[in-house]
C-alpha cells in the first residue's frame, strides 16, 4: 500500500522552461564566452555545484577564470540571470501542481522531495509555496550527495519512517532517478506533463516506456 509520494522538483513540480529560460548558452552569451567551451566546463563541475562544493557564484568564478573571461561583474550578471529565470519558474507553478498536492494531503499521504539542486535553486525551493507541503525534503546541495546515489532514497524512507515499497517516486526521469527509485524498492512513475515545454539540448529525459507514466498531475492517483 502506498503511504507516501516522493517528488523530484524540476520538470516535475515546476519547470525551468516556464517564462524566461537561462541555460548555459545564455550565460555564455552574457559573459562573452564560447558557448561550447562554457557548456563543457559548466557541466564538468555540475556535481560539485549540486552537492554544495560551490555556490552558483563560486562555480561561475571557477569556469570564467578557466576560460579567461572572469570579472566580478560578469559573475553578478550571470547569477542575476539565473535568479530572473528561477523567479519565473516559481511564479509559474501550475494550479494542477497544488491540486495534486492538496489531494495527497486530503488522503493523508506523506509527501517527500528528492532534488538535485544548486545553491540558488535551493533558496527558491525553501522560500516557495511548495515547501510547506513536504514532510521530508532532501536537497542535494544540503545533503552532500545527489541522485541517483541510492543513499538519497534510503535517507528519505528513514525520514518518513516508511519502507521503500510503501513509497511512490514521481519524476521526469533525469539523472536516472526512476531507475534508482526502482532499485531502492519504490514504485517509480514518470511524469510527462512538462515534456512539451522542453527543447534541445535541454530535454532532461526521453519518455521511458518501461515505467508507469502520468501525462497529467492527477494521473498519479491511478497508481496509488
Amino acid at each position: 500500500m502506498i503511504k507516501a509520494v516522493i517528488f523530484d522538483m524540476f520538470e516535475t513540480l515546476v519547470s525551468l522552461f516556464e517564462g524566461r529560460t537561462y541555460f548555459g548558452e545564455h550565460i555564455a552569451a552574457d559573459v562573452g564566452a564560447d558557448p561550447v567551451l562554457f557548456r563543457k566546463e559548466w557541466h564538468t563541475i555540475e556535481d560539485a555545484r549540486s552537492i554544495g562544493t560551490y555556490t552558483i557564484e563560486e562555480g561561475l568564478e571557477v569556469v570564467l577564470k578557466k576560460l579567461g573571461v572572469f570579472t566580478e561583474e560578469k559573475v553578478k550578471l550571470a547569477a542575476q540571470g539565473r535568479i530572473d529565470s528561477l523567479t519565473d519558474t516559481f511564479n509559474g507553478i501550475p494550479d494542477a501542481t497544488f491540486e495534486m498536492l492538496d489531494e495527497l494531503k486530503k488522503r493523508n499521504l506523506k509527501i517527500g522531495l528528492i532534488t538535485n539542486t544548486f545553491s540558488d535553486e535551493r533558496d527558491f525551493i525553501r522560500e516557495s509555496r511548495l515547501f510547506p507541503y513536504f514532510d521530508a525534503a532532501l536537497i542535494s546541495y544540503e545533503q552532500g550527495i545527489c541522485k541517483p546515489n541510492p543513499e538519497m532514497f534510503s535517507r528519505m524512507t528513514d525520514r518518513l519512517g516508511l519502507k521503500a515499497d510503501e513509497c511512490m517516486y514521481v519524476g521526469d526521469g533525469g539523472s536516472r532517478e526512476l531507475y534508482a527509485a526502482r532499485d531502492a524498492g519504490m514504485h517509480p512513475v514518470q511524469c510527462t506533463w512538462f515534456h512539451h515545454m522542453a527543447y534541445e539540448p535541454h530535454i532532461p529525459c526521453a519518455i521511458l516506456d518501461e515505467f508507469d507514466r502520468a501525462d497529467k498531475q492527477m494521473d498519479i492517483f491511478k497508481y496509488i
